[in-house]
């Protein structure tokens, strides 16, 4: 009984996303190897096998990177090529780590890695300050509207835990995130290799009187990162038992995009436009009087409309966008340029549907956050402000005020690789 009350503990514990992104070298993967070390997340066979590679490549100490860098290639070279998911659970909360590369050949990689997160934990070398990785990556995290951001200064081991070292670098990093749309920006002195305010709290900078990293994570706020009042519903699939028990049921199966549906709510249906009223919520084997983003669920409307995959249900009264030219921002994720004036197949929430490449408004050099509206080239991890023209017309809300009906990505049809990363504008 008591196990599975603590599985039930553990499900309804509340899940934080939070990406990883430095430089090269600026202790991405020891910062995530030392939050799961001391947050007792490592397996014992794990931490074995990690202090006999250690020992091999005759390191002083525990290299604890390696708990995330799982190719060989990566442990090799000492860094991270591809994004690393990792999962672990304190008492307070569940995490999702992104561990994304520092190479700017991988910026699509950050793209991947952030584009769910709700923070991104920004790495920067107490040596070398903010760089150009750093401006991109803030910018890259504006872009995708992460609601928070933690400035890990870190190796402040090597400035002797000097604090106008620390003061100095967050005076930068504020001067030109000014001119971002970042919302909620903190800064932590840490060093990774050594723990100091990672869990717990430095002896060395008691000068420093914030939160440790992992503190801040497991209470910092993120039920208003979702839009919880325009409520969107994807349909990805309809129900139809057609058994003896549920001769008649026909559900509406989804995730909610944004918002929250209850039962005896008045909802359109798109893109037919007909009206209806919800008449239950089910999931699994319980009905529920409301489901709320970012639950899944099946809705049932008390009229039998023409709906299927790719259909949408808001409220009767809250309007949505509609359009077939549609202009957004694009990070371009394969080494084959953008074609303008090619042809390439669109995935929107649940909908699919082909989209013509218009027009390339402008590029952004990400190294000084400038437009550049000569440059029309768009090649591998370019990012850049493109306008489509959709087969057919979309339903959707700009990716400032959703992160879900305002995304999408485009596919190359040829190959059937995603080689766009979009986001629509207001």
């Amino acid at each position: 009984m008591e196990n599975t009350s603590s599985n039930q503990t553990y499900l309804d514990m509340e899940l934080l996303r939070f990406t990883t992104a430095g430089s090269v070298d600026d202790g991405k993967s020891t910062l995530i190897g030392r939050l799961l070390y001391d947050s007792k997340a490592i397996f014992q066979d794990q931490l074995e096998a990690i202090e006999k590679a250690s020992i091999k490549k005759g390191e002083e100490h525990i290299n604890l990177a390696l708990v995330t860098d799982g190719l060989r290639a990566e442990r090799e070279q000492g860094i991270t090529i591809d994004v690393a998911y990792r999962y672990f659970h304190t008492p307070k909360r569940k995490f999702i780590i992104a561990d994304t590369p520092g190479h700017i050949q991988y910026t699509r990689n950050m793209v991947t890695g952030a584009s769910t997160a709700n923070a991104a934990v920004i790495l920067v070398d107490a040596r070398h300050g903010v760089i150009e990785q750093t401006i991109r990556h803030a910018y890259i995290s504006s872009l995708l509207r992460i609601p928070h951001v933690i400035v890990c200064v870190n190796k402040m081991d090597l400035v002797d835990f000097k604090q106008d070292v620390f003061t100095q670098i967050q005076e930068r990093f504020l001067s030109f995130s000014d001119h971002l749309d970042l919302h909620d920006v903190r800064f932590i002195p840490i060093s990774a290799l050594l723990g100091d305010n990672v869990v717990e709290r430095s002896k060395n900078m008691d000068w420093y009187q914030g939160p440790t990293l992992m503190y801040l994570l497991e209470t910092i706020y993120i039920s208003n990162d979702y839009n919880l009042l325009d409520a969107r519903f994807p349909v990805q699939y309809v129900i139809r038992p057609q058994s003896a028990e549920y001769p008649d049921y026909r559900g509406y199966a989804g995730r909610v995009a944004s918002g929250t549906f209850k039962v005896g709510d008045k909802v359109k249906v798109l893109p037919s436009g007909f009206s209806s009223v919800i008449k239950e919520i089910d999931f699994w084997q319980d009905s529920l009087d409301s489901i709320t983003a970012p639950q899944s669920g099946t809705i049932v409307l008390e009229d039998d409309l023409d709906i299927s995959r790719g259909c949408m249900i808001i409220p009767e009264e809250n309007g949505i966008k509609q359009g077939q030219d549609i202009e957004l921002m694009v990070c371009w994720l394969n080494e084959k340029p953008m074609q303008v004036g090619g042809k390439y197949a669109v995935k929107h929430t649940t909908n699919d549907l082909r989209c013509l490449v218009k027009e390339v408004k402008y590029k952004v050099n990400i190294n000084t956050l400038d437009k550049d509206y000569d440059d029309k080239n768009v090649g591998l991890n370019d990012i850049a402000c493109i306008t489509i023209r959709t087969t057919k017309p979309l339903f959707y809300d700009s990716y400032r005020k959703n992160r879900i009906t305002g995304s999408l990505i485009l596919i190359d049809e040829a190959t059937n690789i995603t080689v766009g990363a979009g986001m629509i504008n207001d």
